[in-house]
């Protein structure tokens, strides 16, 4: 070895001599016939031709001798220049037996991942895996404001598995750490204590919004500007961020909009603004304008303001971002951008018409979709992906106006699907020409959620 798997700075010394470099770079003529296959195989050449030691899947941290475990994650470059994380990164997989009889400073969790050497490098497609480029390396341990958020998402976890509700885990049930599915089609389905019910297999993982944070840390990136909500290790465990959060909204329930903007005493607020209610909120927040909530950013929780009816119905329903139709019939349910959607952590805002049409701030709630609705949903998606996979888009056209077989309101209790263009010019490519139009292009349509589920499930406590 041309290092000592003794002494930590003689791991991450030997590894940052990979910056810049590839594996065939360093390994050469012994890695070409490697014969490994899969998605995992970056990480399993890099153990096995770089730091010299056989991939395995064991209970301890890959360096054993110095509680070190080595992780690699794909990058994606943005327009700025920096380095964003292409997917979450997956840790060690859940024994759900196990994990019901441990704390979480013995936990297999903490044991194997208090200490990480992480490797990113650039994502690039049809490039061979021997020749990807190593861009960012650097140990991670975890902040102490960090480690008590993620304490708290990882006993969550653990709560729902030892109640027998392995089945009902939904990453958007907590901030930083998240239990994502890991397995084929159909989840790898495995037994779970105090229930008959099997669960899909699932690991912990880091959200890709704390996955960023670590590779802007470690790359030294300063386009990234971050306001604090948590300002030390005491404050957070004598709170929760949820609890944080609501505590600094509740002196402005039942305020108007222009009360609350007197009272922050901000010239700056502009009503008129795109951005208005995320700048608002920042300022209730205690955020600078021109900073992002850095817990908020962490957690990719997604604010939402809602303007309800006196009678608590939503104005309108909550729209998604458009969605590429080519993406949608190649992908399965597991990766699929609608189900990430479903399982994101949002933070509602609601806003109440008076009697007088005047709106004023009703009430703000974090909220994330059972795994009951989240199925139920599904359908939604099922019949979307069928109708452009078959070319069956346009029901029929009367009078030059285009009806199609998008699952409507009345298809689904949670979710439709409705256009989401500037105009019917505003479109996308489509995978197989539509059978009525003849086109291989629509127009841009999304996701929507429907107001009365917003009202009957998600406005309630």
């Amino acid at each position: 070895m041309n290092y000592s798997p003794n002494d930590i700075n003689s791991i991450v010394n030997y590894a940052k001599k990979l910056v810049g470099n590839s594996l065939r770079d360093f390994c050469g003529d012994d890695i070409k016939n490697h014969g490994f296959k899969g998605k995992g195989n970056f990480g399993q050449l890099l153990e096995k031709y770089y730091f010299q030691y056989e991939p395995n899947s064991t209970s301890e941290a890959d360096f054993s001798e110095v509680g070190m475990e080595l992780k690699t994650t794909p990058l994606k470059q943005i327009s700025n220049g920096s380095y964003r994380s292409k997917e979450r990164l997956v840790l060690n997989i859940i024994n759900y037996f196990e994990v019901a009889n441990q704390r979480f400073e013995t936990s297999s969790f903490y044991k194997k991942n208090s200490h990480l050497l992480l490797i990113f490098y650039l994502h690039q497609y049809e490039i061979d895996v021997l020749d990807l480029l190593i861009k960012i390396v650097g140990e991670w341990k975890f902040p102490e404001t960090d480690l008590e958020v993620i304490k708290s998402d990882w006993k969550l976890i653990t709560d729902k598995i030892r109640q027998g509700k392995a089945h009902e885990l939904s990453e958007g049930d907590t901030f930083y750490l998240g239990a994502a599915t890991k397995g084929g089609k159909g989840g790898n389905l495995r037994g779970q204590p105090n229930s008959k019910i099997f669960a899909k297999q699932r690991a912990y993982s880091f959200k890709q919004g704390y996955l960023n944070h670590i590779i802007a840390t470690l790359s030294k990136d300063l386009s990234l500007s971050y306001g604090k909500l948590i300002t030390s290790k005491e404050q957070i465990r004598n709170t929760t961020i949820q609890e944080l959060v609501i505590e600094r909204f509740n002196p402005y329930i039942g305020k108007t909009i222009d009360d609350i903007i007197i009272n922050l005493n901000n010239k700056r607020l502009n009503k008129s603004a795109k951005g208005f209610y995320s700048s608002l909120t920042k300022l209730i927040l205690g955020i600078s304008l021109e900073k992002e909530i850095e817990e908020f950013d962490k957690a990719e929780i997604k604010l939402k303001t809602i303007r309800l009816k006196l009678n608590d119905l939503p104005k309108e329903d909550m729209s998604f971002p458009s969605f590429s139709y080519l993406d949608l019939v190649n992908e399965d349910w597991d990766n699929s951008s609608f189900k990430e959607i479903l399982e994101t952590k949002y933070f509602f805002v609601f806003f109440k018409y008076d009697q007088n049409e005047v709106l004023r701030l009703n009430k703000v709630k974090f909220w994330n979709m059972s795994q009951k609705d989240i199925i139920e949903a599904k359908k939604v998606w099922q019949k979307l992906k069928k109708v452009i996979a078959n070319g069956d888009i346009v029901r029929e056209v009367v009078n030059g106006i285009r009806h199609t077989n998008f699952p409507s309101k009345s298809f689904n209790k949670i979710a439709h699907i409705r256009p989401h263009a500037q105009n019917a010019a505003d479109t996308l490519p489509l995978p197989v020409r539509d059978k009525i139009t003849k086109q291989m292009e629509y127009t841009k349509h999304s996701f929507w959620l429907n107001s009365s589920y917003i009202k009957d499930v998600i406005l309630p406590e």
